[in-house]
C-alpha cells in the first residue's frame, strides 16, 4: 500500500499539479569514501551507463575510509514542475573546481553554468567538450550528479531567503559595502528531468576527492608506450607514398616519432564518413599499413561519426540511425548494441584488423547547427538531449572495446566526453586556439577526469611555434596537428634545435611519465594536474592568512589568487610555461624545497621566484627529495620487451623514493598481474654521501630496464 501511494504521488508530481518540499537525501556508502542517495526515479539512461565502467574497488578500498564530509541535513533535493532541484552547502571562504573542462577559469565558485556538451566557445558558460556535472570543493569533498541531462548549475550565486547565513540588505545609496552579488552559502542545480542519482566522494585531500573519482570510473586509462612518444598528424588529402616520405623525413633529420595521424583524405568521402580507404590516394591499406610498421611508425585515422549514403554500412546501420542527419550523414543510434555492431564490423575489417592503431573521433560535440537539434528522435527512445551528453562517450567505449578484444591497446583523440570516460585511451583536443587557455585546460582537466592536449597547428613566428612545442611535450600527448597548413617540427629553421631538443626530452621522460600514467591507472592520480590539488599549495596556507595583509605578502597573495599557468607533471615536476612575448614569468613554488630541473640549483621554498628562460627552455622545478627515471632520448618508444637503460636524477636532499612502473607496453596482459613496480631509493650513506637503489624485480615479472646509473643533480 505504502509503494502504490509513492507512485500515485509520483504521477500527481509529473502531471505538474503537485509542488514538492525539499527532501534531505538518504546516503548510502558504496565504497569507501563515496556515498550514493537516488533522488525520485532517475533516468533509465545515464553518464555511467553510457560509459559502461566498473569501479575499481580493490583500489578505492587501499585509498582507506573517510567520514561522511558534509552535514546530511544541509543537503536537499526537491521535484516540482518534473524537474530535480539539488542544493548544497557552502562555507565562507571555500572554493569550488571543476564542472568540466574549463578554458578561462580555474575557480569556480560564482559561477552560473549550463553543462552542455559542444565546441568550446570562447566563454567558460559549460558548454565545452567534457562538460563533467562533478566539482570539488578545497574543504576535501567532491560532488558528481550522475545524469545525461542539460544540468544548470548556480555555483554560489544564489540567496535563498530562509538560507541561515543570507546577507542583511544594504542601501547602495549610503553603504560602500553595498554588493550586486551577495554572499551566497549554497551550490544550486537544476535537472530537467524526474530524479537523479547524486554522489558524495570524501577527501581528506582535495587530490583524494579526485582520486576516488578517478577510480569510481574505472582508473585512469594506461596508455600504450608508443602513444606516448611523438605523434604528427598530416595533411588531410596526402597520399600513402606522401605519408611514408614524411616519416623518412623525420628519421633523416634525428626527430622523434612513434605515429602519424591520417586526416579526412584517407576515406573515400568525410563530412559525412564512408569509414573506407579512398583507393586512389591509398591503393594498397594493408601493404601501406604494413611498410609503415616495418618503419616502426603506426598509424591513427581521422573520422566523424556520421555515415555517408555511399558508405558499405548504410543501408544496414540506417534503420538504427536517428531522425535528423549531420552533414547528410546518418547518425547511429549507439546505445543499440546492434548499431554498434555494424559499425565495430566495417572499423575492424577495414582498418583496425589490418593494423591500424587507433581511431581520433571528431566533430562529436557540437556545433549546434551542425548537429542534431534537440527535437531529434532515435530509436532506442533516448533523447537527443541524452545522445548529445554522451556520444562522445559511446564513441570511445566502443572504440576502445575494438581494441581491447584485440589485446591491444590503443592511443588516440576525441571531440566529446563526459564523466565515466576516466578509464578510455583518448585525449579531447578542439580547433580553438589560445596558448594560454590551453594550459588553463591542462590544469582543469585534473578536476573533470579527463585528459586533454595543447596540440600544435601552426605559429606566426619562431619563438611562439617553440614556446608551443615545449607545453605539447609536458602533455598528456605529444602532437603536432598539421592538416591544414602541413607544418613540420623543423618549420622555423631560427628554432629547429630548440624545438628537436624538447622533443627528444619528452622521449627521454617517457620512463617517469609511463609511471605517472600507471598510477593514473591503479590509483586515480592525475598525470597533469593543478597546482591546487598540490600538498603545500592553496588557500590555506597559514595561520595568519585571516590578518594578513596580502599586498605586503606575495606569496600569500598569490595563491589565494587563481593559479592557471603552472602545473605539476607528475609526482614530482613543477612546469611553468612561457608564451609568446615573454622573457621571464614569476613561478608560485609550493611549501617545501624546490629545484631547478635542468641544473639542479636550489630554486626557492613556499614563495614567489621570478624565472627568465631562453628559448632552449620551459621552466620546469623539483621537489625536494625528487627522483625523475630517464631513457636515452630514443627516436621510437621501446618496442614490447624491450629493454632500456636508465639515468635517474636526483634532486635536493631529503630521502627520496619513487615506484617505477613496468609492463609489456602494448597489451593488456596487466589486467593478469603481468607488471611489476620497482621502487628507487635514495639515502645518506658513508660520510653523508648520496647513494641511490633501485629494488629486485619480482620473479616472473616484466623487466625492460638495462643498465641504471645515478645523477645526483643537486650536490
Amino acid at each position: 500500500m505504502h509503494i502504490r501511494l509513492l507512485t500515485n504521488l509520483f504521477l500527481v508530481f509529473l502531471l505538474g499539479s503537485v509542488s514538492l518540499k525539499a527532501q534531505n537525501p538518504i546516503w548510502t556508502e558504496i565504497a569507501p569514501g563515496i556515498w550514493k542517495s537516488v533522488i525520485g526515479v532517475p533516468d533509465k539512461f545515464d553518464l555511467l551507463k553510457a560509459a559502461g565502467v566498473q569501479p575499481n574497488i580493490n583500489a578505492l578500498t587501499r585509498l582507506g575510509k573517510a567520514a561522511f564530509p558534509l552535514q546530511e541535513s544541509s543537503i536537499a533535493g526537491t521535484l516540482a514542475d518534473g524537474k530535480t532541484y539539488l542544493r548544497f552547502p557552502l562555507v565562507k571562504g571555500e572554493q569550488l573546481y571543476g564542472f568540466g573542462l574549463n578554458f578561462k577559469t580555474v575557480q569556480q565558485r560564482g559561477k552560473i553554468l549550463l553543462l552542455h556538451v559542444d565546441h568550446y566557445g570562447g566563454t567558460d558558460n559549460g558548454r565545452t567538450h567534457a562538460p563533467v556535472p562533478f566539482y570539488i570543493s578545497d574543504q576535501g569533498y567532491g560532488v558528481f550528479v550522475n545524469s545525461a541531462r542539460y544540468i544548470t548549475v548556480y555555483a554560489g550565486t544564489a540567496v535563498r531567503r530562509d538560507s541561515p547565513e543570507a546577507p542583511v540588505p544594504l542601501d547602495r545609496n549610503t553603504d560602500k559595502k553595498w554588493s550586486a552579488q551577495p554572499y551566497s552559502d549554497a551550490v544550486e542545480m537544476v535537472v530537467p528531468t524526474t530524479g537523479t542519482e547524486v554522489f558524495i566522494f570524501a577527501g581528506p585531500t582535495p587530490l583524494d576527492v579526485v582520486r576516488r573519482f578517478n577510480l569510481f570510473n574505472g582508473g585512469g586509462c594506461l596508455p600504450p608506450r608508443w602513444g606516448l612518444g611523438f605523434t604528427q598528424r598530416v595533411k588531410s588529402l596526402y597520399t600513402a607514398d606522401q605519408v611514408i616520405d614524411e616519416a623518412k623525413a623525420f628519421a633523416e633529420k634525428g626527430y622523434p616519432l612513434d605515429f602519424i595521424g591520417l586526416e579526412p583524405g584517407w576515406q573515400s568521402k568525410s563530412y559525412p564518413c564512408t569509414f573506407e580507404w579512398d583507393k586512389t590516394r591509398f591503393p594498397d591499406p594493408a601493404g601501406f599499413v604494413k611498410t609503415m610498421k616495418a618503419m616502426g611508425i603506426r598509424l591513427n585515422l581521422w573520422t566523424n561519426p556520421y555515415v555517408a549514403p555511399e558508405s558499405p554500412i548504410y543501408s544496414q546501420i540506417k534503420p538504427l540511425t536517428g531522425s535528423h542527419t549531420v552533414w547528410g550523414g546518418a547518425v547511429a543510434d549507439l546505445t543499440l548494441p546492434e548499431a554498434q555492431k555494424i559499425m565495430v564490423g566495417q572499423m575492424s575489417k577495414d582498418q583496425v584488423d589490418i593494423g591500424v592503431s587507433g581511431y581520433k573521433v571528431d566533430e562529436c560535440d557540437g556545433y549546434d547547427r551542425w548537429l542534431w537539434p534537440d527535437v531529434a528522435t532515435f530509436p532506442s527512445g533516448n533523447s537527443a538531449e541524452q545522445m548529445r551528453q554522451t556520444y562522445g562517450l559511446l564513441l570511445q567505449k566502443m572504440t576502445s572495446d575494438i581494441y581491447h578484444q584485440q589485446n591491444k591497446r590503443t592511443f588516440g583523440l576525441v571531440r566529446g566526453s563526459n564523466a565515466g570516460g576516466s578509464s578510455f585511451p583518448y585525449v579531447i583536443y578542439n580547433d580553438y586556439y589560445s596558448h594560454e587557455d590551453f594550459i588553463t585546460a591542462l590544469i582543469n582537466s585534473s578536476f573533470a577526469g579527463v585528459l586533454w592536449t595543447p596540440e600544435v597547428r601552426g605559429s606566426k613566428t619562431g619563438e611562439e611555434w617553440v614556446r608551443r612545442m615545449q607545453t605539447v611535450c609536458f602533455s598528456p600527448m605529444a602532437m603536432i596537428n598539421a592538416w591544414s597548413d602541413g607544418t613540420k617540427p623543423w618549420s622555423f629553421p631560427e628554432v629547429e634545435k630548440e624545438v628537436k631538443a624538447i622533443a627528444l626530452l619528452r622521449m627521454q621522460l617517457m620512463p617517469y611519465f609511463y609511471s605517472e600514467f600507471a598510477k593514473y591507472h591503479y590509483e586515480g592520480t592525475p598525470p597533469f594536474r593543478a597546482m591546487n590539488l598540490e600538498a603545500g599549495f592553496g588557500s590555506k596556507q597559514s595561520s595568519e592568512l585571516k590578518n594578513a595583509n596580502l599586498s605586503e605578502n606575495p606569496y600569500l597573495e598569490a595563491v589565494n589568487k587563481e593559479v592557471k599557468d603552472q602545473y605539476m607533471a607528475g609526482e614530482y615536476l613543477l612546469v611553468a610555461p612561457l608564451f609568446k612575448g615573454q622573457s621571464e614569468r614569476s613561478v608560485i613554488l609550493p611549501n617545501g624545497k624546490w629545484y631547478d630541473f635542468y641544473t639542479g640549483k636550489y630554486a626557492g621554498d613556499g614563495e614567489v621566484i621570478k624565472v627568465s628562460a631562453g628559448l632552449d627552455k620551459i621552466p620546469v622545478f623539483v621537489k625536494d627529495g625528487g627522483i625523475v627515471p630517464m631513457m636515452p632520448p630514443m627516436l621510437r618508444a621501446p618496442a614490447s620487451r624491450e629493454k632500456f637503460d636508465l639515468e635517474i636524477r636526483y634532486y635536493g636532499s631529503l630521502p627520496g623514493n619513487y615506484r617505477l612502473y613496468d609492463d609489456d607496453g602494448e597489451t593488456f596482459n596487466y589486467e593478469n598481474g603481468d607488471f611489476s613496480w620497482r621502487t628507487m631509493t635514495v639515502s645518506s650513506g658513508k660520510k653523508g654521501k648520496l647513494a641511490g637503489n633501485v629494488s629486485l624485480v619480482e620473479k616472473g615479472k616484466p623487466d625492460n630496464i638495462g643498465k641504471v646509473s645515478w645523477r645526483f643533480m643537486s650536490e
